[in-house]
């Protein structure tokens, strides 16, 4: 095991035979009697990852003051979440040209966009086909709203690629929205699935879309600055396609006209994608990202701090440390 795997198994030890359960829920839902299917959601079995979206509703359920709800449909409720994440990757790679997802060839790449995005509503279903088979509706009606949500995020990132005077206001609505919602609704559904307290529901829903917002800018700094092979994905997608994530935003914004020319010339100089490097290498060399980067981190940093905050509303326990411990690991991750 990888020093890296092993402090995430470390994190997440208090809920480890519900992950396991939640597991064998996400083998089960991926399982299909058509072979063009199966094999690939065999394929994309092998994306597991962190997993953090359903340890978040594990954690949370363990962590409430009000019970924890059966063991069974928690398992449901934390593989209905993983299974949309799931789903908004598959697409996602179809957006950003990725050719790599968790150290293997994307789907989209493996077979076509055309699949890929097949793929990614199937998943979809088979998640919205689960969250039916509970004894409440809770669920499908959350995840329906944020799945809108997580859309509109989309919608707005591809409407607003090139835009390098965006406001950060803006940037960090969209990062709300695609990734932020979906760790909001962990937490919520965690506290809330079947019958738990509303008030708490909405208290660890804000901390869930700060530690998200918090994981996306770190996301996008991977993306910037990151080493592929550590990250087992794609770096240097975001600024292929045009993508003007917050340290950029940062560095333009503080820079002359003549790095900002430049800036902009290596996002959109025809070309530039089949030289050594890419449109990221000539990024890096007409411009000086550090204090950009620096500011965006500091950025995440008061995120997690503020999500932090918030944990007071659970009682003390393996579950709150977990989660303390959680949002350093969003922090401090390079992966």
């Amino acid at each position: 095991m990888s020093p890296k795997d092993a402090q995430l198994q470390a994190l997440v030890a208090p809920i480890a035979s519900d992950l396991a359960a939640m597991r064998e829920v996400i083998s089960d839902a991926l399982s299909s009697d058509v072979p063009a299917v199966s094999d690939m959601t065999a394929h994309i079995g092998r994306f597991r990852g962190k997993q953090l979206r359903g340890a978040l509703v594990l954690l949370c359920a363990h962590g409430r003051a009000s019970g924890t709800p059966e063991r069974g449909d928690l398992a449901v409720v934390s593989a209905i979440v993983e299974l949309i994440h799931l789903a908004t990757l598959v697409h996602d790679d179809v957006l950003d040209g990725a050719d790599k997802r968790r150290r293997v060839a994307s789907v989209n790449r493996r077979w076509d966009n055309q699949v890929a995005v097949l793929l990614g509503d199937f998943l979809y279903s088979r998640a919205f086909h689960l969250s039916t088979t509970l004894p409440t509706s809770l669920v499908s009606q959350l995840l329906s709203q944020i799945t809108q949500e997580i859309c509109a995020g989309e919608i707005e990132q591809a409407a607003g690629r090139y835009d390098f005077e965006m406001p950060v206001e803006n940037y960090e609505r969209i990062a709300t929205a695609k990734t932020g919602a979906l760790y909001g609704a962990a937490c919520e559904l965690g506290m809330r699935y079947p019958g738990g307290s509303e008030f708490d529901g909405a208290e660890m829903r804000a901390f869930g879309r700060e530690l998200g917002l918090a994981f996306q800018i770190v996301d996008d700094l991977i993306d910037l600055e990151g080493d592929e092979a550590l990250a087992g994905k794609s770096t240097g997608t975001d600024v292929e396609d045009g993508k003007v994530t917050l340290a950029v935003l940062h560095t333009y914004r503080d820079a002359e006209a003549a790095t900002r020319a430049a800036i902009r010339d290596a996002y959109t100089l025809p070309g530039l994608e089949d030289e050594p490097g890419g449109r990221l290498g000539r990024l890096l060399e007409v411009c000086d990202l550090g204090p950009g980067v620096g500011e965006a981190r500091g950025r995440a940093r008061v995120l997690v701090e503020r999500a932090r905050a918030r944990l007071s509303r659970l009682p003390q326990g393996p579950s709150r440390d977990a989660l303390h411990a959680l949002t350093d690991f969003v922090l401090d991750r390079r992966w």
